[in-house]
């Protein structure tokens, strides 16, 4: 059977949004527990030419024995799919050299931690703004199909 449907589970770390000077997105955390895989998928939407960046970081963290996050590390290349992060930054948007361009992007996480951590930060003016979203694409459930 076909069906990756029922293999997956998609869920909004960063709803699409209007990334302005000084206005990032808060850190968004995801739960891996119950999955074996997880696909990070950032959509970029340049709408003019700015002179800053805006950078993508991951973090993980081991579940600190109650069920919620212990201290969050950067993620290294090891446990990084199509990406070698520097200090846990996964992906980075030239606001000027990209700006007639949108993209999507997609990395993988393969590290053994359960909790991650989306982390946006702007770096330099950004004036007319940058539309980013991001997706965790989890996959591989022990127990499927997802709904």
């Amino acid at each position: 059977m076909r069906d990756l449907h029922s293999r997956i589970d998609v869920v909004p770390v960063v709803p699409p949004v209007l990334v302005l000077d000084a206005t990032v997105p808060a850190a968004a955390a995801i739960d891996l527990q119950g999955f074996n895989s997880c696909e990070l998928e950032i959509s970029v939407g340049l709408k003019s030419v700015d002179t800053g960046t805006i950078t993508i970081q991951l973090d993980h963290a081991d579940d600190d024995g109650t069920g919620v996050a212990g201290a969050y590390s950067n993620v290294a290349a090891a446990d990084m799919l199509g990406v070698t992060p520097a200090s846990g930054i996964i992906h980075t948007i030239d606001c000027d050299a990209d700006a007639s361009t949108s993209n999507v992007f997609r990395y993988g996480y393969v590290g053994g931690k359960r909790f991650i951590k989306v982390t946006t930060a702007e770096v330099g003016a950004n004036a007319n703004g940058v539309i980013v979203g991001v997706n965790a694409i989890k996959g591989n459930p022990d127990n499927g199909p997802t709904s």
